[in-house]
């Protein structure tokens, strides 16, 4: 089973953006409809499709994008939008949010307790185990179907390392189920 390639898709890149200048909340609500709540202001793109958040010190959180540059479209249309320049918008990435399947059912109930370099538990609610992987830093939620959704990465990469990582220990431990 080792040795193949695991694609793994990228669902959500966080990303945000300081301008030089901080963006003025207000005149994201007056002059563009952005939404005022809890001490953000929220403004809904659909070209570039994206949800941005604006928040009190004037930087632009923007979810919903997949890759940077789509995010960096974003923020830059706002901008634009409100009269300012993009010159000088400095990006801080934030977590990945990502999918993977292993191509083979689990059972997934064996994958609890401390298993090498990650703790996992399994959630009755959502009907998968997580697992806190030590090692690649970040969290693994697995389906019986073989299907991943991984948070609180950094990377897409760190994602794929992961992924190719728990398949071989996966199947060093005989979790997976042979499909009848």
């Amino acid at each position: 089973m080792s040795g193949a390639a695991i694609e793994v898709r990228i669902e959500n890149q966080l990303v945000r953006f300081v301008p030089p200048t901080p963006i003025n909340q207000q005149d994201v609500v007056s002059q563009l409809g952005g939404q005022e709540t809890g001490g953000v202001v929220i403004k809904v793109l659909d070209r570039p499709r994206a949800t941005l958040v604006i928040d009190r010190e004037g930087r632009v959180t923007v979810h919903g994008t997949q890759r940077v540059d789509a995010a960096r479209a974003a923020a830059k249309e706002l901008m634009l939008r409100l009269g300012l320049s993009d010159a000088g918008l400095e990006t801080e990435l934030g977590p990945v949010i990502a999918s993977f399947d292993f191509g083979m059912p689990l059972n997934i109930t064996q994958i609890v307790g401390d298993i090498g370099a990650g703790t996992a538990v399994y959630d009755e609610r959502l009907g998968c185990s997580i697992l806190e992987d030590s090692r690649h830093n970040l969290t693994l939620k697995v389906w019986p179907n073989g299907r991943c959704v991984v948070t609180n990465a950094r990377h897409s990469n760190m994602v794929a390392m992961a992924a190719v990582y728990w398949r071989d220990q996966f199947s060093d431990k005989n979790y997976f189920v042979e499909r009848i």
